[in-house]
């Protein structure tokens, strides 16, 4: 799987400093633009996985600008221009340093803390009577840590965003209001698309003008999970499994596999196969998420590609 991107080595233009996230490589313009390359690394647990899933990056950011277009007259974002399948370019923005997760359902991490007999996360309490990928009585806000590459996000409470001066309550409110806006009308969306959108996590900054915008990615695989909507009620009832879109299938066969992100746990062996079966599930996630059919870019050289593209829009700015 040579014609993937898992790295990025550019030198643009007024370039100041490059930060390199889990997935995504961020470049800084002369501390005014900000130019994000999303790679085709596949990170779980925390942990960035040593294999490159072809066209991932594309999906993730071209899901991404879409529901950014999409949202923008409810929440303002960092977006400005899309100069390459795998590029977004924005303003630099300061990140809060949480992350704004947001349920509907009792799914992944939460499910699997409620199993552990937990009736309260992130502050928040539980109803009783749940089981796995019921529906909240309303969404609940369950943030964490913004970790650092390599280290795990942690939940956390409101109070402790709070009292710790993570974020001021003033901005906090703002947050608070933003990840539900973005969350009813992706619901929306995934509703017209046959699917629920089940949680999803958002992150926000601040412009140079003091403005809270939208930054990141927005209800892509990577940070969202989805369910069919057709005969979710009836799994529900017989106590099956949901069928769904996100990269969970990629936790739960790395759980399979003897691997959870934790201390002395090897990554299982991903064939060149199994590479291919995941590219394709992208894929299939993108077309159903954005009811449109996937055009694949040119990966005969994909670094060449991106600098080209990136090298003709700054020129042109």
């Amino acid at each position: 799987m040579s014609n993937t991107i898992t790295t990025t080595n550019f030198n643009f233009p007024n370039q100041k400093s490059v930060y390199r996230g889990k997935v995504r490589e961020v470049y800084n313009i002369n501390d005014e633009l900000l130019v994000m390359v999303a790679t085709d690394r596949l990170s779980a647990f925390d942990v960035v996985l040593p294999k490159g899933i072809p066209y991932k990056g594309q999906i993730l950011n071209q899901i991404a600008t879409k529901f950014m277009e999409l949202t923008e007259d409810i929440v303002p974002n960092w977006l400005i221009a899309t100069p390459d399948p795998n590029v977004a370019v924005g303003h630099l923005c300061a990140p809060f340093k949480v992350e704004m997760v947001i349920r509907g359902y009792l799914s992944g991490h939460a499910a699997r803390e409620y199993a552990l007999g937990k009736r309260e996360i992130c502050g928040v309490k539980m109803p009783d009577y749940l089981k796995e990928n019921d529906k909240f009585p309303e969404p609940i806000i369950t943030p964490t840590t913004k970790a650092d590459n390599g280290e795990h996000d942690a939940d956390i409470s409101r109070e402790d965003i709070l009292s710790k001066g993570i974020v001021s309550e003033e901005d906090y409110v703002v947050l608070e209001k933003f990840t539900r806006d973005l969350f009813q009308r992706g619901t929306e969306i995934a509703a017209s698309r046959g699917l629920i959108l089940v949680d999803t996590k958002y992150e926000f900054g601040k412009t140079k003008e003091g403005v809270i915008v939208l930054i990141d990615e927005i209800h892509t695989p990577d940070s969202s999970r989805y369910f069919y909507a057709e005969g979710y009620q009836e799994r529900q009832d017989k106590g099956e499994e949901q069928k769904q879109l996100s990269k969970e299938f990629v936790r739960r066969w790395l759980i399979e596999n003897g691997f959870q992100g934790l201390e002395g746990q090897q990554i299982p062996n991903m064939t060149d196969e199994y590479i291919e079966t995941v590219s394709e599930r992208y894929i299939e996630l993108y077309e159903n998420i954005l009811g449109e059919k996937f055009v694949k870019a040119d990966i005969s050289n994909i670094d060449e590609r991106i600098e080209k593209n990136v090298l003709e829009y700054l020129a042109n700015k």
